[in-house]
């Protein structure tokens, strides 16, 4: 059978994956779904919903059966009453950025940050650490206005004034820190582990149990290729973004790849409190339709599977 395996620069793992031809070599008709190539949503009004993109199209004609993204798009895929299943995370990826302000801002202090406009890349992990922070600091999601921008144009507007502060990652934060002082609101360390994961339907975990097995395979041999040759893997996100009509640095993508973590590992328990702390934070936020419990979408087979795997690598 065919298996559809969705991917774009975000999920670095697979990413990568998609240009080594590690995974053709366990499932020879696998077809990548690039993201970025599949129709648009409607946007959605960041103050009070969040977009459904990654978990949708797990479930439309014309997507893919498995999925990387970070920290939010599952939860907010089953408070649509998608039924996803968890596969596994990466290691913390706390040094991938942060919230940011420019440094003759003013702003001091999360707390300052009332009646802001604050960028983020609304719909990903951007959205629960700075959810997150308002939450630690006694502010509501009502309390600043949130903007939607795209992770690397954030920066731009952050100088611009056009926001008046970031939720910045790695490497579009480093061209921003290169050219401006900037003072850091609140680092990912210490508020939460924002870890990469991945995801899929429950019904191709229950019946491709192999296919799924190889899926898994080949992320840990493709991340364990990544941190022995980062300066390569960081040649694939450059050669893209050139495609593309962009600039990039190979140096700033082989840092960014450098400062994060590989390997796919089983979800844990003090994953799946984040991520319960993030979906009842966004719910009483009202940015979730309904009330959800993340522990219904973890499959002990699935876990063991990850666990195995992660051994015999």
């Amino acid at each position: 059978m065919t298996v559809r395996v969705g991917y774009f620069p975000h999920n670095n793992s697979l990413f990568v994956l998609r240009h080594t031809g590690i995974l053709e070599r366990r499932l020879p008709d696998v077809e990548w779904v690039d993201l970025r190539n599949l129709p648009s949503k409607p946007p959605v009004d960041p103050t009070n919903a969040l977009p459904t993109l990654h978990s949708d199209w797990l479930f439309e004609d014309g997507g893919y059966d498995v999925i990387g993204t970070g920290f939010t798009p599952p939860i907010t895929g089953l408070a649509h009453d998608r039924d996803l299943v968890y596969i596994g995370i990466s290691g913390p990826r706390v040094e991938n950025g942060r919230l940011v302000v420019k440094a003759e801002s003013g702003i001091d202090a999360v707390e300052d940050l009332r009646g802001k406009r604050v960028g983020i890349a609304h719909g990903s992990w951007q959205t629960t650490l700075l959810l997150f922070a308002l939450d630690r600091a006694g502010l509501t999601w009502s309390d600043i206005v949130p903007v939607d921008t795209d992770v690397r144009g954030g920066g731009g507007e952050l100088v611009s004034g056009t926001i008046d502060a970031w939720v910045g990652a790695y490497p579009g934060l480093a061209e921003i820190e290169a050219e401006h002082a900037l003072r850091t609101l609140v680092e990912t360390d210490g508020l939460f582990s924002h870890p990469s994961l991945w995801f899929t339907r429950r019904a191709f975990a229950e019946n491709n149990a192999e296919q799924l097995r190889a899926v898994v395979e080949a992320l840990q041999e493709s991340d364990a290729w990544i941190e022995a040759h980062t300066r390569e893997a960081a040649q694939f996100f450059v050669d893209d973004v050139e495609r593309r009509g962009g600039t990039a640095s190979l140096d700033a993508w082989e840092a960014a790849l450098r400062g994060r973590p590989f390997g796919i590992h089983p979800v844990t328990d003090e994953f799946l409190d984040e991520q319960q702390h993030a979906a009842d934070l966004l719910l009483a936020n009202g940015l979730l339709p309904r009330s959800i419990r993340v522990r219904d979408a973890v499959v002990p087979e699935i876990g063991e599977l990850v666990t195995a795997d992660r051994a015999a690598v």
